[in-house]
């Protein structure tokens, strides 16, 4: 394995000697950001065909440049990285859909977090399981194609960011739609597949952050995502939908903020309580750092959840400069990036990493 390292010129002394890490996608730009602004040396694993785009940012102090992450796993090369940087690495969905959850796993890089509950994210039965601990309302699941009767959406496994998923009414058009996954190579057969009664409403994304030094829940910001091609939909009048042969998928291009109305706010707290003692309980050490809770408002204000993400999500990138609801925790600028790199500068004062790292 080969890498590239290449140092940025804007290195001075920083208040800490440990540096943040992570992989150059999905939020790298916001969590460098944050750590760059709590005084952290910044690392960023980058292939080469984003290499241009990092360059650009002078918050980021060293760009190692890989044939692609799954060269990560090679032992050698988290040795070195180490043994020069003692770095933490941040995850995000990107290392989830890039590297094998047993892999994931074994990595001696110490990371923010619990990397054993990304198997759980990964995973949409033992993500179903947590979600009914943490008694999350959420929509039935159908567990064989014979029992579809009526709109459901059908899911892969994993941080896929949408894509792969449809809707089928019956039996017959979740054969037609899973067999073209096959044939695109996406999935090797239908039994990778998870089924879920459609739930609608308006999407929401409740982003939270657990400290356990604190033990103390914050809400740090809000969003729904911009699918395509279900949100693009709406602008094709219902006579040509009707008649063309309109298949939308739901991956994911884009985020909007949302501010919710107040008095939901209650629930969306005890939510996120019921979230953390569920995953204490049963994947310690639980949920330290960031987490998502993710479904739909109803037409009767109720939420019904049907996902979950146990690591920084990419709608915080909507709060780079802090959000509505960070403002009302902070006298300063915080994204969710920022409180990761507070959380863990905290940690190194009072001497307690163990309740962060795993």
């Amino acid at each position: 394995m080969t890498a590239s390292y290449i140092e940025t010129e804007n290195n001075q002394n920083s208040a800490n000697s440990r540096y943040i890490m992570t992989l150059g996608s999905h939020c790298s730009l916001q969590v460098l950001k944050g750590a760059k602004d709590e005084g952290f040396e910044t690392l960023l694993i980058c292939e080469e065909k984003r290499l241009s785009l990092y360059k650009r940012f002078k918050f980021i102090d060293k760009l190692i440049v890989l044939d692609n992450f799954q060269n990560l796993l090679d032992g050698d090369f988290q040795k070195k990285l180490v043994d020069e940087y003692n770095p933490i690495l941040i995850p995000h969905g990107t290392l989830i859909s890039s590297i094998p959850m047993d892999d994931l796993e074994k990595i001696k890089i110490p990371i923010f977090g619990n990397k054993w509950i990304l198997r759980w994210e990964s995973d949409r039965s033992l993500k179903q399981r947590l979600m009914n601990e943490s008694l999350l309302p959420a929509p039935q699941q159908i567990l064989s194609k014979n029992d579809i009767d009526g709109l459901c959406i059908v899911k892969l496994h994993g941080a896929a960011g949408g894509k792969g998923y449809f809707l089928v009414t019956d039996k017959k058009s979740f054969e037609e739609q899973s067999q073209k996954l096959v044939e695109d190579g996406i999935i090797d057969s239908e039994n990778q597949l998870f089924i879920q009664k459609y739930a609608n409403g308006v999407p929401v994304y409740l982003q939270f952050f657990y400290s356990p030094i604190e033990n103390e829940l914050e809400l740090l910001g809000i969003d729904r995502r911009y699918e395509t091609d279900i949100d693009a939909i709406g602008r094709i009048p219902a006579k040509i939908q009707m008649s063309s042969d309109l298949q939308p998928s739901y991956t994911v291009i884009g985020n909007i903020p949302i501010v919710l109305r107040e008095s939901l706010l209650p629930e969306v707290y005890s939510m996120g309580e019921r979230f953390v003692s569920a995953a204490s309980k049963l994947v310690p050490p639980g949920i330290p750092g960031p987490f998502c809770i993710e479904g739909v408002y109803d037409n009767n204000a109720n939420f019904i959840s049907f996902e979950f993400s146990a690591r920084i999500v990419a709608g915080t990138n909507l709060y780079v400069s802090g959000s509505p609801y960070s403002d009302l925790l902070y006298n300063t600028p915080v994204s969710m990036g920022r409180r990761i790199a507070m959380e863990v500068k905290k940690a190194i004062n009072l001497s307690k990493l163990g309740l962060i790292l795993t």
